[in-house]
């Protein structure tokens, strides 16, 4: 029987697993077994919690497909919160290892409880070869790109994971799914890409809405939403700091003159339980 916990931030949802040794599983079948919506637990990726020699605690995702990104914004929170309402980590303040690098989460807490966390997600790699994508050397910004019959007009970063934005008028009339597929897998992208697709409201604000390299659509993405802060500035649409409404609430993203980004959102506990697998 294996422990797990059930979380989620804004929509996008995690298996948080503890004392589990990653050489005694097949973690890319393991993710896809929990993860499915109908025969397993049901989630976005499995997370788990790992000791670390370079940071305070180690996290490793893998998606609902199997694949293993370096990071995910939203899994860090509840990575955060878990660990610190768990006991596994008494500070407030503390690193976590990822494949991205070391990233170091803030919580703040009511009665003992983590009501949000903030995290500087580092900074955005904006060269054509930090993402990668194909093409001469220099920033991808506003560039256009042939999708099947349509052209979209894009700016691509790293941010922790490879990102696209595409910035709409109306995010409702967008096949979310179907033109994001193909974003995600174009040859542009020997890596593939996550695509965000943006409205601006007005300076300070933004909805979007994601199509996830490895998950499909999901319902919010952390790391999105900081490649959107970077890319709205850039596209001289808002300010450093944004407020990205997703589907189901809220993330504040702001870029700061040290060129790190910050995020700031909730993670929820959903329910804890075991499973035989």
């Amino acid at each position: 029987m294996l422990s797990f916990q059930k979380m989620h931030g804004l929509g996008n949802d995690f298996i948080l697993l503890n004392n589990l040794n990653p050489s005694d599983y097949d973690l890319g079948k393991l993710a896809v077994k929990l993860c499915h919506r109908q025969l397993g637990i049901g989630a976005d990726g499995i997370v788990l919690v790992l000791p670390s020699d370079k940071a305070d605690i180690r996290m490793r995702i893998v998606n609902s497909d199997g694949s293993e990104p370096n990071m995910c914004g939203n899994a860090i929170r509840c990575f955060a919160k878990y660990v610190y309402e768990n006991k596994i980590i008494t500070k407030k303040q503390f690193s976590i290892e990822t494949f991205a690098g070391v990233i170091i989460p803030e919580l703040i807490t009511d009665q003992g409880n983590v009501t949000e966390v903030s995290v500087n997600m580092g900074k955005p790699g904006l060269e054509r070869n930090d993402i990668p994508m194909t093409g001469r050397p220099g920033f991808v910004i506003n560039e256009p790109l042939p999708v099947g019959n349509e052209t979209f007009f894009v700016t691509s970063m790293l941010m922790n994971i490879p990102h696209t934005m595409v910035f709409v008028d109306n995010i409702e009339e967008i096949d979310i799914v179907g033109i994001g597929r193909q974003i995600e897998k174009h040859p542009n992208f020997p890596k593939g890409t996550n695509v965000n697709f943006v409205q601006v409201i007005n300076e300070k604000e933004v909805k979007m809405r994601t199509w996830e390299r490895g998950a499909g659509y999901t319902l919010a993405c952390g790391t999105g939403s900081c490649a959107t802060g970077v890319a709205a500035f850039l596209n001289k649409k808002t300010g450093r700091k944004v407020i990205v409404h997703l589907a189901l609430g809220d993330l504040t993203i702001e870029w700061k003159d040290d060129n790190n980004v910050y995020m700031t959102g909730p993670a929820e506990t959903v329910f804890a339980g075991q499973i035989n697998i």
